[in-house]
């Protein structure tokens, strides 16, 4: 498959984009934005509908995982899209709500067997090749959501999935009250010997008192969105740890990704310990049930085309940037969650806010679907 793929690629477009790393050829080669839409499209029709009996009876389900009913809106059909496979380390399949296009592993991790998948040796990953670059994406997320997290003197900040510190140790930096919780034991005692004001607590928020209270200013979730298995309670639980005026960061990877359209069960996206696949389509409807005000976006370029350090010549840059604004279509999100219309109104500027409830409600949440 791939090397037909290069075949086609090399009869398209010759030699003139071999220099382009693949994961900007998606963005860059003319042409190549129509022909992933269509090939969307085209695996969407394909693919078939069926019940949750019908598909519950034909695939086998682990010790540690469930069945589900779309997180979303309750649509108990599913359209099996993806079977992603880490060799022969890990495999999962990937379904599509047909009636709101969310998509979400199906099987999926029962939430009391979560830790399962951070209990030993996480923390190598997390400060291993992942972490060379990541407080850098950091600092490109805060500058593109600027001036909401340029000061943090006299605000509280909760780093929800804190890993080693990474963030913490920025947070830090710019002034934070920073707290941090996360799943893996290692993790926090590498994070507590990095940090010196913030700290880092094993667990959940509710068995942290200085956490529980909440009234923090911002909670931040870099890359976490995707492994929460039980996105309402949490999210509703964010939105009562947060004080009037809060905000919720989140970077994800991004369910309406070119590449994803591109490369199917091998899009980067598709990971051992990721559950649930987010868009600007389908994030809205999560926050809306569980109370928030409104959400805006910061499209997301690329780190090395932000960073300025992309070898992609200056005409080429621009037709990314293009691509990714017009498709929606960068490989991550980074969303920005407004607590109320008092934080719309004191941080929202700079944004293209979408307004998720009616002016001075507080949407109840429904966790009956």
């Amino acid at each position: 498959m791939v090397s037909a793929r290069r075949l086609l690629g090399r009869l398209a477009y010759g030699s003139r984009y071999n220099r382009v790393p693949w994961g900007q050829r998606v963005y860059v080669r003319p042409g190549e934005r129509l022909a992933r839409e269509a090939q969307w499209r085209w695996r969407l029709r394909r693919a078939p509908v069926i019940s949750l009996d019908d598909y519950q009876a034909d695939i086998p389900l682990e010790e540690i995982e469930e069945f589900l009913s779309c997180m979303m809106c309750g649509e108990p059909s599913q359209q099996p899209l993806f079977e992603p496979t880490g060799g022969n380390k890990w495999r999962y399949r990937v379904v599509r709500c047909p009636s709101c296009g969310f998509l979400y592993r199906n099987p999926n991790v029962r939430p009391e067997r979560l830790g399962d998948l951070y209990s030993t040796g996480y923390s190598n990953f997390l400060t291993g090749k992942y972490a060379a670059n990541r407080q850098r994406r950091y600092n490109l997320t805060m500058q593109a959501f600027s001036p909401i997290l340029d000061k943090g003197e006299g605000r509280r900040l909760l780093d929800f999935g804190c890993g080693a510190g990474l963030f913490l140790e920025l947070a830090e930096q710019r002034g934070f009250d920073a707290y941090g919780v996360d799943l893996s034991p290692d993790s926090v005692d590498q994070a507590n010997e990095r940090l010196t004001r913030a700290r880092a607590y094993y667990g959940a928020p509710e068995d942290v008192p200085e956490i529980a209270g909440g009234g923090f200013d911002v909670i931040t979730l870099w890359s976490v969105l995707a492994h929460l298995p039980r996105p309402l309670d949490d999210f509703k639980r964010f939105r009562d740890l947060l004080a009037p005026g809060g905000v919720l960061l989140i970077l994800t990877v991004n369910a309406r990704s070119l590449l994803l359209k591109a490369y199917g069960s091998a899009w980067s996206g598709f990971t051992k310990n990721h559950l649930m696949f987010y868009s600007s389509q389908t994030l809205p409807t999560l926050l809306r049930r569980t109370g928030f005000a409104g959400v805006g976006y910061a499209p997301h370029y690329g780190d090395t085309i932000e960073a300025g350090t992309t070898r992609l010549p200056p005409s080429l840059r621009e037709r990314l940037r293009r691509t990714v604004e017009a498709t929606d279509g960068g490989n991550m999100m980074r969303a920005m969650a407004f607590a109320d219309e008092e934080a719309i109104t004191r941080w929202g500027g700079s944004l293209k806010v979408e307004h998720l409830r009616e002016r001075g409600v507080h949407a109840p949440l429904d966790l009956t679907h």
